[in-house]
């Protein structure tokens, strides 16, 4: 029997992937190759579109989640950080938001068979190293709390049920794929990730998993799967981008009752230290951080190299403050190779001892 990921996170740090557009742009891939023959004809373009690559570009997803699995990684996340019917939108393509997290959690299915098909066994009678896929639900690219017209700040562009509609869809389409857990990451207001676990929730009440549904890995023992959640803290200034603090947040969201709370983008590793220090004071769940590498130059790309980034990690390991780390923009297997080498060594944060109110 597999281990589940709780098992997994009261043994040692895990690993979480790094960043897919990294990846992705090492392709260099032309608008042609984003449309494929399905959608050569396609009315508008679709570079950019990297979701789509789930759709038209199978192999080289799978490539890139395999590439992270042989780094080290534990945790893949799904290609679907803009699969929704409100992000694809600008494409046109929001009919398609439930058939690509379909698509992109197979992608990431069989990279993770076929990495551990050739796997050697992990550590002493522990059998093959197991792997977990994060459906991955990203920020939306409109905002529930913030109004996009600076003359009238009463003024949203979408409602509360439209983004927890859209987010259904996403689940939806994320656990008839097959993922083993759903991450809500890169939040930068509290209100759009309120109305994606709403939707989480409600989608699970509505279709409660049964027990021949749920994939050993997942480790859910009741009726839905495990959640993630990672905020975004913008600048030095300690808050999301709608203005809460990091204990808001945190507060904002416990009553999800997640496996684990961090804190990804935005900064590199060097600037979220505080923060994560913070963060692991306070949450009662596992931890989970998983920054930029470092803060992007003047043509917005990102130059800290592998060994930085792990060196700043493997002291956050040190003084026990994660229980999952990764990376995110500008990272790449080779820095996921080094921090997993890195962390390795350390024990996992210990969950706190919570004292029940009287």
């Amino acid at each position: 029997m597999k281990k589940t990921i709780q098992q997994c996170l009261n043994e040692r740090i895990l690993i979480i992937d790094g960043a897919m557009g990294t990846m992705i742009q090492q392709y260099k891939l032309e608008e042609k190759d984003y449309r494929g023959e399905r959608f050569k004809d396609w009315h508008k373009d679709v570079k950019g579109n990297n979701d789509l690559l789930s759709l038209t570009q199978p192999k080289i997803i799978q490539a890139i989640h395999k590439a992270y699995l042989e780094a080290g990684a534990d945790i893949i996340e799904s290609n679907t950080f803009s699969s929704t019917s409100i992000a694809q939108a600008d494409y046109d393509m929001q009919s398609l938001a439930y058939e690509l997290n379909v698509a992109a959690a197979q992608c990431a299915r069989k990279a993770v068979d076929e990495f551990m098909s050739s796997s050697l066994p992990f550590g002493k009678g522990s059998g093959v190293k197991p792997a977990f896929i994060a459906g991955a639900i990203g920020p939306l690219n409109k905002t529930l709390s913030l109004s996009p017209d600076v003359n009238n700040p009463g003024f949203r562009s979408v409602s509360f049920d439209e983004v927890a509609d859209a987010y259904y869809e996403q689940i939806r389409g994320l656990v008839d794929g097959g993922v083993d857990l759903l991450l809500i990451e890169t939040i930068f207001d509290t209100l759009n990730a309120k109305a994606a676990i709403y939707a989480i929730k409600k989608y699970f009440r509505e279709n409660p998993l049964k027990t021949k549904d749920i994939i050993p890995p997942s480790g859910a023992r009741g009726p839905e799967l495990p959640i993630m959640i990672s905020g975004t803290i913008t600048d030095a200034s300690g808050r999301t981008l709608s203005g809460q603090t990091l204990e808001a947040f945190y507060i904002s969201v416990s009553h999800a009752n997640p496996l684990s709370v961090g804190l990804n983008c935005a900064l590199g590793a060097k600037e979220m230290r505080p923060h994560i220090e913070e963060l692991s004071e306070i949450a009662s769940c596992y931890t989970s951080a998983y920054p930029n590498a470092g803060l992007p130059n003047a043509f917005g790309e990102y130059d800290e190299q592998p060994e930085d980034t792990a060196h700043i990690l493997e002291e956050w390991a040190k003084e026990g403050f994660v229980n999952i780390v990764g990376g995110c923009c500008g990272t790449t297997p080779d820095h996921i190779k080094h921090i997993a080498d890195a962390v390795k060594k350390f024990e996992a944060r210990k969950l706190p001892v919570m004292e029940k109110a009287i």
